[in-house]
């Protein structure tokens, strides 16, 4: 029996289990994998496929802050400089041990994860509108400051409002991460395969969140995982019959 078989299977629900969904909140998918995987391209493309069976709707729950990083580097004569400053600054951020350096770092991760959890209330609040979703990426608690977990949470503070700031940036986490989604599909990769795809990342960084897919268990939600070295058409089949059957509308 395949993946996509044992998935309809476990959710072929009989008429009154059906009738409870309709009274609860909209399916949620969630694309775990690192860059390069296909998340973003397969998440977007697959609801605009799936919009036609139901309303659905694609959802990015990543920070942002590493396209960002390489769009300052791009800047003519000063990009490259002040990457490697922020960059140093966010590995401090993410390294166990090492102090967050200054306030104001502390503040600008803080607002990150702010605006995460902001799209993360709107994706909830589209799910109790009937609304499906496919995110690309979801926050965990599991690995602190590294693949959408609290970024404030590795390293030690500074100062007791730096503390604070942790604190409350983790109890937003908290309470993303204790939403679990009805299936999470991880696009497993290689860190070659990766940086053959994205090529202006960091093998290093690659391989560390290669890593990070295999372990996390999102609170024992549903997980399957994907081999996404193959062409992209053939992964975004795959992925698709995982979630056709949970994006069905119950009659």
């Amino acid at each position: 029996m395949s993946q996509a078989d044992r998935v309809s299977q476990h959710y072929a629900a009989p008429r009154s289990v059906a009738i409870s969904r309709k009274q609860s909140l909209a399916p949620l998918v969630a694309l775990i994998g690192c860059d390069g995987a296909g998340k973003t391209a397969i998440s977007n493309e697959l609801a605009i496929q799936l919009n036609q069976t139901r309303p659905t709707q694609a959802v990015y729950l990543g920070l942002g802050s590493g396209d960002l990083g390489r769009r300052i580097g791009s800047i003519p004569l000063i990009g490259p400089a002040l990457e490697k400053l922020l960059t140093d600054k966010a590995r401090k951020t993410r390294s166990k041990g090492e102090k967050i350096p200054g306030l104001l770092t502390a503040l600008v991760v803080y607002g990150f994860s702010l605006l995460r959890y902001r799209r993360f209330l709107k994706m909830q609040d589209a799910r109790r509108r009937g609304i499906a979703v496919i995110a690309d990426r979801y926050p965990q608690t599991e690995i602190p400051a590294f693949y959408d977990g609290p970024g404030l949470s590795a390293a030690r503070p500074g100062s007791r409002f730096v503390a604070a700031l942790a604190r409350s940036e983790l109890r937003l986490y908290e309470k993303m991460a204790a939403v679990k989604p009805n299936l999470v599909i991880k696009l497993d990769v290689d860190p070659q395969t990766a940086l053959s795809r994205k090529p202006d990342h960091d093998l290093a960084t690659l391989t560390a969140k290669v890593v990070a897919t295999q372990k996390l268990t999102f609170g024992g939600a549903p997980i399957v995982t994907i081999d996404a070295r193959p062409s992209y058409a053939q992964v975004k089949e795959e992925v698709t019959k995982l979630c056709r059957p949970l994006f069905v509308e119950a009659v």
